[in-house]
């Protein structure tokens, strides 16, 4: 069994206005790096004595390798990276805030809210070529961790594949578990499967994000 902690990118400019981040490479804003560095700052006191770390993989986009880089600074580990846990390319629809894509791209929004796994986004992926992606790296990840702690630092959208996947659900069944910035999200993945440990730990944090859409 491999247990990996998949904690959420911190807070970027992107993520307080609500616009579709995607594979656009957005930098952390100050609160995004506080994020990070109390996360840090807090596996470092709580888990390396009796939990500890033992290798941290992350997205190759900004927000997500600069998260996995102040946490390993504080835990002494560098971090690996992993394009299979990259965000989801929502292609046209990237860099328009989600409450009003629909007014200026309304098929491909369409397509995004209908969850089809088979739906394209113009100049996008599928849904379910972003699932498979993203499994197939966690899984390929606790192969080479097999007994293992590690820190995987994603996004919204990989994180919501993962919930979904661990708690054996569709891609269209609703989601009721939170995914904020610096989240710490724990999942167990063996040859029996993937099981939710635990989800949604912000108690390093004094301020939660509010974001749980854009990614």
């Amino acid at each position: 069994m491999t247990e990996i902690w998949v904690v959420r990118h911190g807070e970027t400019p992107w993520n307080t206005v609500r616009r579709v981040q995607g594979w656009e490479d957005i930098e952390l804003n100050e609160i995004g790096i506080a994020q990070a560095q109390a996360l840090g700052r807090h596996l470092a006191a709580n888990t390396q004595a009796n939990q500890p770390i033992d290798a941290i993989y992350s997205s190759d986009l900004k927000r997500a390798h600069v998260t996995a880089s102040i946490i390993g600074q504080s835990i002494g580990l560098t971090p690996y990276i992993e394009p299979g846990v990259r965000e989801r390319n929502f292609g046209v629809l990237q860099g328009l805030i989600f409450n009003t894509m629909h007014e200026h791209q309304p098929e491909a929004a369409k397509t995004w809210a209908s969850r089809d796994p088979d739906g394209l986004i113009p100049e996008g992926e599928t849904l379910g070529t972003f699932h498979r992606r993203v499994v197939g790296a966690i899984n390929d990840i606790a192969a080479r961790h097999t007994g293992q702690r590690v820190i995987v630092v994603s996004h919204g959208g990989a994180m919501d594949i993962i919930w979904r996947h661990a708690n054996q659900l569709s891609l269209q069944a609703d989601r009721h578990a939170p995914i904020v910035n610096t989240s710490v999200n724990r999942i167990s993945v063996s040859k029996d499967g993937w099981k939710v440990i635990d989800w949604g730990d912000v108690s390093h944090l004094d301020r939660n994000s509010l974001d749980d859409v854009t990614a």
